[in-house]
Formats: C-alpha cells, sequence, structure tokens
C-alpha cells in the first residue's frame, strides 16, 4: 500500500470518512476504533507510516470527539504531511515513554473497542494491560461494511484500475506462451500491470495445463505446450485501488469438452453478473452462478466462493457466499469469478470486479469472456 491516494482525496473526504466510521463505530455499541498502520489506516487518514515497527501508531476514532493520530515523535513529520492531517489532532511520544499509557488515556476505561485486524498482538496485550477492564472486537466483526460502499470518486478510481487491467489481457494475449515457463508469462503480467499504472502488483497466476485445476497456482517452472488450457488471474493497485481479473485462453485448438467447460463457466459468470441489483443478498450472487455449473453436473468441482470484495485491498468484505444474507448497496464492488477444476486435467475462471448502481450492476472489466485463442 502506497500514499499514492493523498493527492486524490482532501482533508475533507478524510474527515468525512473518520467521523462516519466514529459513527458507525458508536451504532455497533463501540466505544470507539483503533486503526493501526495498514489499509485502513490509509483509507481514513491518508497517512502510511514510513515503517511499520514495533513503535506504536495507533489512530482513535470516538463519537463526539477530535480524531488523535498516536504516532512517534521521529515519524511525526510524516504524519504532519499526510492529506488528512488537518482533520486530526497528533500525540506524538518519544522513545523511553509508555506510549500504552499515552493511549489509555484517551480511551473508555471499560469500553469495548473495534480493533484492525492488522493490529500487533504486542499493541493489543498492552493497551489491555494499561485498561484491563477494555475488551476488543476485530474490524472485520464489528464493522465488516467499513470500506464497502465507494464513493464516486473512489468508483473513478476502481474503474481505471479495471481499465488497466482490462489493457494489460489485451496485451498479454498477444505474447507467445508456448515453449515458454509460466514464470516467465507471469512476468510480462507484471511489468505490462506496473506498464498501466499499477504501483503494487498483489498476484499473478499463470496456471497452464493440470495445473489450472488449482485456484490459488503459483507460477512455477512448468513449460507451456500446445493444447494447455491456461487460468490467468491477476491484478494489484493502482493508485491506492484495486484491480483483480481472470480470463481464460488455450494454446491452439481446443478440444470439444474444453470449449464445453469454458461455455459453461461464462454462462455461470453471467448468471451471477446479472444477480447483482440493490437489496439482493451477497449469496444470491453466489447460488445464481453456482446452480448453472451444479445444473450441468460439475458442482463439485466449482470449489471456491463466487467473489469477494475490493477496495484499497485486493480482498475485503462482503463475500459473495452461501449464508452471506448481508443486502447489496449501490457502489459495492466486488468479483464475480465462479470456475470450474477438473484435478489432473485443467481448470477455467473467468472474473470480472462489478459494482452494484441503482438499478443493477456494471462490471468494472470489459475484455471478451469467449474462449481466446493462443499462440
Amino acid at each position: 500500500m502506497t500514499g499514492s491516494t493523498a493527492a486524490t482525496f482532501t482533508a475533507d473526504d478524510y474527515r468525512a470518512r473518520m467521523g462516519r466510521a466514529a459513527r458507525a463505530a458508536a451504532e455497533a455499541g463501540l466505544a470507539g476504533l483503533l486503526v493501526a498502520p495498514g489499509p485502513d489506516l490509509v483509507w481514513l487518514t491518508g497517512y502510511t507510516p514510513p515503517a511499520v515497527t514495533e513503535r506504536l501508531t495507533l489512530l482513535v476514532l470516538a463519537a463526539g470527539q477530535d480524531p488523535v493520530l498516536v504516532v512517534p515523535a521521529l515519524e511525526a513529520p510524516d504524519a504532519h504531511r499526510a492529506a488528512g492531517a488537518s482533520a486530526l489532532t497528533l500525540r506524538d511520544w518519544t522513545d523511553g515513554k509508555d506510549p500504552y499509557a499515552a493511549t489509555a488515556a484517551l480511551l473508555d476505561a471499560s469500553g469495548r473497542f473495534g480493533i484492525s485486524d492488522n493490529a500487533w498482538a504486542l499493541h493489543l496485550l498492552a493497551l489491555q494491560q494499561a485498561l484491563p477492564g477494555s475488551s476488543y472486537a476485530s474490524l472485520t466483526e464489528a464493522l465488516p461494511m467499513l470500506r464497502a460502499v465507494k464513493d464516486a470518486a473512489e468508483l473513478d478510481l476502481m474503474a481505471a484500475a479495471g481499465a488497466a487491467a482490462d489493457a494489460t489481457f489485451e496485451e498479454i494475449r498477444n505474447v507467445l506462451f508456448a515453449g515458454r515457463r509460466e514464470s516467465e508469462v507471469a512476468a510480462d503480467l507484471d511489468r505490462l500491470l506496473r506498464g498501466h499504472g499499477h504501483e503494487q502488483v498483489d498476484f499473478t497466476i499463470v496456471a497452464s495445463g493440470p495445473n489450472g485445476a488449482n485456484p490459488h497456482h503459483e507460477a512455477g517452472e512448468r513449460v507451456i505446450a500446445r493444447g494447455d488450457m491456461i487460468v490467468l488471474d491477476f491484478g494489484g493497485l493502482r493508485d491506492g485501488y484495486g484491480s483483480d481479473t481472470s480470463r481464460t485462453v488455450h494454446v491452439g485448438e481446443p478440444t470439444d469438452e474444453e470449449r464445453r467447460v469454458h461455455d459453461l463457466v461464462r454462462e455461470a459468470q453471467e448468471a451471477g453478473f446479472r444477480a447483482v441489483r440493490p437489496g439482493a443478498a451477497c449469496q444470491d450472487v453466489d447460488r445464481a452462478a453456482r446452480r448453472v455449473i451444479a445444473d450441468a453436473g460439475y458442482g463439485e468441482y466449482f470449489i471456491h466462493r463466487t467473489g469477494h470484495g475490493i477496495g484499497v485491498t485486493t480482498h475485503e468484505p462482503p463475500y459473495m457466499i452461501e449464508g452471506e444474507e448481508r443486502p447489496l448497496v449501490p457502489g459495492m464492488c466486488f468479483s464475480v469469478e465462479p470456475g470450474i477444476y477438473l484435478p489432473g486435467r485443467f481448470g477455467v475462471r473467468i472474473e470480472d470486479i462489478v459494482t452494484v448502481t441503482e438499478d443493477g450492476g456494471r462490471r468494472l472489466n470489459t475484455t471478451t469472456r469467449e474462449l481466446v485463442i493462443v499462440e
């Protein structure tokens, strides 16, 4: 995660986000939120510490109180330059002082707080020792939808990231596949994503032939051959917002079975997309896509959820999975990515990022979902 979104959003944007987060915490029965370095801190303040170390950095949010960012004194100058700095109070501490006592003074001694999932156990345990009457819940548990609904500016950044991933696919489909290692094609994907503006590449899956039956196969030294089906799944962050798309290509002409399986996944992906609308449950998207594959007799080979949320990280709530009854809301962004994985043979996955609109859904990836033949 970089601080590149700082130039995109103003102090007023960050002030509004922090206020909204504090109110959401109060509505959830929490005394406040404690936000450690990571994507939540960047989203709320525009601040990325120069390094994540054992020194405590923590944003304290509570309804009716001004936001306070506790930072080590040696990093305070960087914090002051963050885009959201003027919307909060900075409280620095020097080595040799107790940062937990200083932080505890800002908190309700018997309160229950939401805390970043990625907060260090070192810091959480020290806060519990300073405030033995306090209790904590992870932000994913307490406020899973904190970042789920994107505003217009965020949606523009998501669309730009999706377009960059699409441009990457349009170029990668023209490179030579046969006779090259998966790792070489993965390096091409990395280079192309960065060339189209990504500052961070999170994954470049190139799963050829039987490796395609492993949804999270890491590109290795297998040499791609004619007749291979290849799952390509790639994405990362562009201007701080995520891309993630999957397309399945084939080296030379596919068999009738390979075409049939690919067409089935494409039909399932379309069904999942058409299930997207405000008020529908997240699980409805999963059910729509899964039904197509199950009805065709391949249900046991669709082995993962249909989708995941995406924003300032490439995987976050909400999740399109059975049992998730949370309703879809305009501005949510998530993947729709059914797949079929035939062990020892091949796999197929087709994935778009979709955002919920006022009357349905909009794809942020628009490259062809037909089976592409490569050389």
